[in-house]
């Protein structure tokens, strides 16, 4: 049982209990007593202890004692709220990007989507917002879900390595601050709306007869910023955003305007590590005839029950030459109907080629011209898989694996072979050999390493990299597989499956550096389909390139800003708008790789001047930033201003990327 305690606007604490249990035993319990799920959990919340509730995620008619909360992007927006008075708002999963699976393009969510829905959720009485996820990770061995790429959520505000992803984790930290101004109203104040247009309003939490008063301020117009007088006042909102006013008069923060600086993620070669893999190779043998006969092949998840990624479908064709066309142009066509995820087509021990299915259409069809021979031919056809289903019901009924084995194009016309008497066997010699580590290699005979096609495992060694950073490697000019460091296995990699911008989902993949020794480190790498591991390299991971990009009209940062005796107190006199740089690991602003203030445009690492900029920008720059671990250039700055004249009435941004390191 796990147990957190939640703490409600009003009243104590809440204990929130959570029973795991297994899917089988779930099941079982449903089909001995035709509950649905509902009935089944609150049931079982009862008979424990009536005091203490459960959480349902997305179930909005959860019985007592059971808590209905959100899960999505804006709860805020579309959670209809608790079904009981005594239940408190809460938001179980913010998602703070998407996770990827194999094939799919790039994907993120705004640092400032983000900001946005957990400002509206708690200004419309929201008790708890939960992440998900908030520190990205690794699916390493084969623990990751049907297509699931290997790196998980890397788009949250701690990337895949546990590196600090920046504008995210700022500008949340800056929202959670902002919000914070307000617990005073939010706990003792009451909650009104006042319209302040057709798509703008004011949420308020205000103490009657004195002075607490927090304010909330929305424009949800997507596309026009818009100008909202309250309280006698005039503010400038961006499309889409909301400000808050944690005394109902001073704006700390808009959901729009990021004060925090930025980052971006560089793999760097390392030097130590890629100096000569020494790369050696044994290919898969196919087996001959590994018994285990049924008519037909068995489905692949029943046959391998998760102990491998991998089963071998294989079966003989006696052929005559009738059989076979006349013509030397035209050959047979070995069709595979599939229900997933994929499979490598042998025939004669001869690799064919692959095909598979996608997340979304896990069946396909693989179909590819052969030439067999007058006699006996073997056809082995490697069913692979990419992970066990993740979600949704019914999941016992889920298969995968040839349904359907025909040959078309033989004189004799199409022949079903399906019903051929199949023999089935699990997972790879090289995996039951365990030849990923010191132990298990020596058991095969080693080849020179080159490119292969078919299943082939690869073996190198390589020396610790240099330094402290993350460490991952970079499989470039391999197909698909999986790796292993040290005989433990970091995960799949699917380099020949590309998304439609024509590039691998995930290229580098994470190596612990608890997995490494010092030298002589064992890389074993199983491909199967097509590779050459000469282009493999082991890569250094930071985020040494920071940025900041900030214009005239921003605000002030919220830092600048702290609630004392009920009360907001400005930090600083000047409160106008600057650029923050700080370098991650107490490293040094070592070069100054663009600025301009002008009309700049881009993002971390691409930016881009515009049509005006100022000529001493990055002079300017160097004089506030060079050598120094943090640095804060105003926007007021006199030489920024003097020396730019190409567009003297516009609002102009200062947009800058530097390089960190530590001092030489």
């Amino acid at each position: 049982m796990k147990q957190a305690k939640l703490f409600a606007p009003q009243g104590g604490p809440i204990i929130v209990s959570q029973i795991e249990n297994e899917y089988n035993t779930i099941q079982l319990a449903f089909k001995e007593r035709g509950d649905s799920y509902v009935q089944w959990a609150a049931k079982m919340a009862l008979s424990l202890d009536t005091k203490v509730p459960w959480i349902m995620c997305k179930q909005k008619d959860a019985p007592d004692p059971i808590i209905n909360t959100c899960n999505g992007r804006h709860c805020g927006d579309t959670f209809t709220g608790p079904n009981g008075p005594n239940k408190p708002f809460l938001w179980t999963e913010n998602w703070t990007a998407q996770f990827r699976v194999f094939g799919d393009p790039p994907s993120q969510r705004s640092a400032e989507d983000l900001a946005f829905s957990i400002i509206r959720f708690c200004s419309k009485n929201g008790t708890l917002v939960n992440y998900y996820m908030y520190h990205g990770g690794t699916n390493f061995g084969r623990t990751s879900s049907s297509y699931t790429t290997t790196r998980y959520y890397d788009e949250a505000p701690l990337d895949e390595f546990g590196l600090i992803r920046q504008p995210k984790w700022g500008h949340l930290k800056d929202a959670h601050r902002a919000v914070n101004l307000c617990k005073r109203a939010l706990f003792s104040g009451s909650p009104f709306v006042q319209k302040l247009g057709p798509d703008q309003e004011a949420r308020v939490w205000e103490q009657p007869g004195t002075s607490l008063c927090s304010a909330f301020l929305t424009n949800n117009d997507t596309k026009k910023p818009q100008a909202l007088r309250f309280r006698g006042q005039d503010y400038q909102l961006p499309p889409r955003s909301i400000s808050i006013l944690p005394d109902c008069k001073t704006e700390v923060f808009n959901s729009q305007m990021i004060t925090t600086h930025h980052n971006s993620r560089n793999f760097v070669r390392s030097v130590a590590a890629n100096k000569n893999f020494n790369w050696e190779m044994y290919r898969e043998v196919v087996p001959d005839d590994p018994g285990n006969k049924l008519n037909e092949p068995r489905e692949l998840y029943e046959l391998t029950k998760d102990t491998s990624d991998y089963a071998w479908y294989i079966t003989k064709l006696d052929l005559g030459r009738r059989d076979l066309p006349m013509k030397n142009e035209i050959l047979p066509v070995l069709r595979v109907a599939s229900l997933g995820h994929g499979l490598h087509c042998y025939v004669n021990g001869k690799y064919i080629g692959t095909a598979h299915g996608s997340k979304v259409e896990k069946s396909f069809v693989f179909q590819k011209p052969v030439e067999f021979q007058a006699g006996s031919n073997q056809i082995a056809l490697l069913g692979f898989l990419v992970g066990l289903p993740d979600s949704g019901a019914y999941m016992e009924k889920r298969y995968a694996g040839p349904r359907s084995i025909t040959i078309l194009g033989l004189n004799t016309g199409t022949l079903d072979i399906t019903l051929n008497t199949w023999s089935h066997q699990v997972g790879l010699d090289g995996e039951k050999n365990q030849i990923y580590t010191q132990n298990g290699f020596p058991k095969v005979q080693w080849v020179k390493g080159g490119p292969s096609e078919g299943v082939t495992w690869y073996k190198g060694y390589f020396d610790a990299p240099e330094g402290d950073n993350p460490v991952a490697v970079k499989m470039t000019g391999m197909g698909k597989g999986m790796v292993y460091i040290n005989g433990r296995n970091i995960g799949r990699y699917w380099m020949s499956y590309l998304s439609p911008l024509k590039r691998p989902t995930q290229s580098e993949y994470h190596i612990p550096r608890s997995y490494l020794q010092p030298t002589m480190n064992l890389i074993v790498i199983v491909e199967d389909e097509k590779g050459d591991p000469k282009d493999i390299e082991i890569v250094l991971v930071d985020r040494d390139t920071i940025c900041g990009f900030i214009t005239e009209k921003h605000l002030p940062s919220v830092r600048l800003f702290e609630g004392k005796g009920g009360k907001l107190v400005a930090l600083e006199k000047d409160l106008k708008p600057r650029v923050e740089l700080t370098c991650p690991s107490q490293k040094q602003i070592v070069a100054v790789e663009f600025a301009s203030f002008g009309d700049p445009f881009g993002a971390c690492g691409h930016y881009v001047e515009g049509n005006c900029t100022s000529p001493v920008a990055k002079q300017v720059v160097e004089k506030f930033c060079l050598g120094k671990p943090s640095c804060n250039i105003p926007l007021d700055t006199p030489d920024l201003h003097n020396k730019n004249e190409a567009c003297p009435e516009m609002k102009k941004t200062l947009a800058i990327q530097a390089k960190c390191a530590f001092k030489a």
